[in-house]
Order: C-alpha cells, then structure tokens, then sequence
C-alpha cells in the first residue's frame, strides 16, 4: 500500500515538472528548454532597418536682388566766384601791381581801397585825409605796424581804434569823417577795421594827390 502510494506521487511530480519545462515528457528536451528558447528569441539581432531617406527639402528660392537705388539728393549749387573788380578807377598803379594784399589812397577824391594780387577787395570807402597844415604824405610806402588801440602822445593821447602805420607818426585808424587829421588817414569803424584786419606788416601801401 505504501510503495503504490509512493508511486503515486512521483507520478504526479513528474506531470508538473513537464509543464513547467515547456510541456514536453522527454527529460532530454526538457532540461533548459524554456531558458534556451526564451534567450535565443530575446537575443536574436533586430533585421529591420528603416528606409533611408532619400528625398532632401528643397532648396529655397532666393529672392532677386533689390534693382531700386535710393536716388540720390542733388548738390546743392556751388556759389559763383565774385568776378574781380575792376582796377580801371583805382589811380594807384604801384599798389595794382603788387603781390599779395595792397591799399591805395586818392587824397583829392577822399577814398580808399584794398587790393588782392591787384583785384580790388574792398572799397571804394569814405577817407578824411591830414588838413593842409599837417598833410597826409604821398608816395608808395609799405605797413610798418599796427596796434588795436594806439594812444597819440603828439595829441594828448587821443584815442587811435585799429591803427595800421604806413609811415612814420600816419596810419589808418578810426576817425571823424568831418574833421581833417594831422596826417593820418580818418576810416569809419567798420572800414577801419576792415583795414586793420586786411592789412600785415609788409604790405604796400600808395596814397597819391
């Protein structure tokens, strides 16, 4: 009784070991049968590969190059030169002549004038010349100073504004245009200092009768 119960129970170890092995009977092809098949399915390489792609994005189109310019502004005109004026009335050849700027004087019809390389410049203007007992000297003479406020010692220190000397104790300066000088040359202020400006050490200066 006891060995048929025995064989009994193996019986029935031996049924449940066959299904846990992948549900065969042959202990040959049991025996790591559900390990060998799981590995080999999970280790078997992947044979697909996706399709490469062979279409590429199509290329921009580039847009034209701009063909506006931006018009440009006109230049405004360039003035016109002043043509020279003539010296045709300007009765100081010497000081025409001269390089460089220049004066001329005319004592008997009281004007003067400014020259550039024998252009007139500026003038005529409105000139008071030395009274006849101190008169202005004539002749061709060159500037030998100026000073900006000159006080005459001679003329208790009178007040000479913008004092360009072309001889000796006579210059060009600002002075009354009613009264004579002592032999200066009488300007406005503002030919005065048109003079002064104008005017540098060196320069010719004719005063004629």
């Amino acid at each position: 009784m006891k060995r048929i119960l025995v064989g009994a129970v193996g019986l029935a170890s031996a049924f449940a070991l066959a299904a846990c092995s992948g549900g065969s009977s042959d202990a040959g092809s049991t025996t790591g049968g559900g390990a060998v098949a799981a590995g080999a399915s999970s280790s078997a390489p992947a044979t697909t590969t996706p399709a490469p792609t062979t279409s590429s994005p199509a290329p921009t189109p580039s847009s034209p190059p701009s063909t506006s310019k931006a018009t440009p502004k006109p230049a405004p005109p360039k003035p016109k030169p002043k043509p020279p004026v003539s010296t045709a009335n300007v009765p100081c050849a010497k000081a025409a002549a001269a390089s460089g700027t220049s004066a001329c004087v005319d004592l008997s019809a009281h004007r003067a004038w400014l020259l550039e390389d024998g252009n007139v410049v500026y003038g005529p203007v409105s000139m008071l010349p030395g009274q006849k007992a101190n008169p202005t000297p004539t002749g061709t003479f060159h500037v030998l100073s100026k000073e900006k406020m000159h006080y005459s010692r001679e003329f208790d220190n009178a007040k000479m504004p913008n004092s360009v000397f072309f001889y000796p104790g006579d210059a060009f300066h600002t002075g009354s245009l009613r009264a004579y000088s002592h032999g200066c040359v009488h300007l406005s202020a503002t030919s005065s200092l048109k003079f002064f400006n104008t005017l540098a050490v060196g320069d010719v200066v004719q005063v004629v009768p």
